[in-house]
């Protein structure tokens, strides 16, 4: 009995120390442009559904007075890690009254052109680099939209030393007054299909259904930036309730522990 509930234990205190750390990276990054914060999700696992159902006696339902049955060990039940769930509510818009500041209101990301390929990102503190092309901090070039037959080369924003530029709210691209484009604001069918790379960046995942489309419900603010999505008291508030909940599960297991030395040394004696 023991033995069974210190392996319950531990996975419980696991659970609870890969909680801490999503918390504590969320927190990291508060001033984070863009930023969109985490959360960790757990699920049940039972040692049962290890087994055929017809080559288990113990049935897969609730246990109650009315039904024993034979267990032989197969009532256990751990935690389970699930993964990060990202949320991508919307973050506050700072006014910076910098021109390569943009920021997306509503749905939607920016696509941006890596060593990788295309990624994600919502972050719209930009700059320019030496070839006068619109880049983010990182120094991955800003895209236009898609068109056919038209290469990446072309979808780069290349400002160098125009006179007048600047974006509408529906993103559209004028350098002197003279139409350029559209920037690249796409999101999902199933946001889960967005992936964290690093650096604000989102990567697709593969295991995960759903497609990138073009976005249409957003607006572009100029000279402004979008602010992470992490709300301190309410990460500090579950960082207390998780460091609670973690200090328990070490109890526990100590508990066990001291159970399984009883087992070992004082029953022993009356053999």
């Amino acid at each position: 009995m023991s033995t069974k509930g210190i392996y319950t234990a531990v996975s419980g205190a696991i659970a609870q120390s890969d909680k801490l750390d999503t918390i504590a990276n969320n927190l990291a990054n508060v001033d984070t442009p863009a930023f969109k914060r985490d959360e960790q999700i757990f699920r049940e696992y039972l040692k049962s559904y290890e087994k055929q159902s017809e080559v288990i006696e113990a049935p897969r339902v609730p246990a109650s007075i009315e039904s024993f049955y034979p267990l032989d060990g197969n009532d256990k039940s751990y935690v389970d890690s699930a993964g990060t769930f990202t949320s991508f509510t919307q973050g506050a818009l700072q006014v910076t009254n910098n021109l390569f500041d943009l920021a997306i209101e509503g749905d939607g990301a920016f696509e941006v052109l890596t060593e990788d390929g295309v990624r994600y990102s919502r972050a719209g503190n930009f700059t320019l680099n030496n070839n006068g092309t619109l880049v983010t901090k990182q120094g991955h070039p800003v895209l236009l939209e898609e068109k056919p037959n038209v290469q990446f080369q072309d979808r780069l924003i290349k400002l160098g030393n125009v006179e007048t530029w600047n974006i509408t709210p529906q993103g559209e691209l004028f350098i002197n007054d003279v139409p350029r484009g559209k920037l690249a604001i796409t999101t999902a069918t199933n946001k889960d299909i967005f992936q964290k790379q690093g650096a604000t960046l989102y990567r697709l995942r593969e295991t995960t259904t759903g497609q990138v489309v073009p976005s249409k419900n957003f607006r572009i603010h100029q000279g402004s930036i979008e602010k992470s999505n992490v709300n301190v008291i309410s990460e500090m508030t579950d960082m207390i309730k998780t460091t609670r909940v973690f200090e328990s599960t070490q109890k526990a297991i100590q508990a066990y522990d001291q159970m399984n030395g009883r087992l070992v040394n004082d029953v022993a004696k009356f053999r």
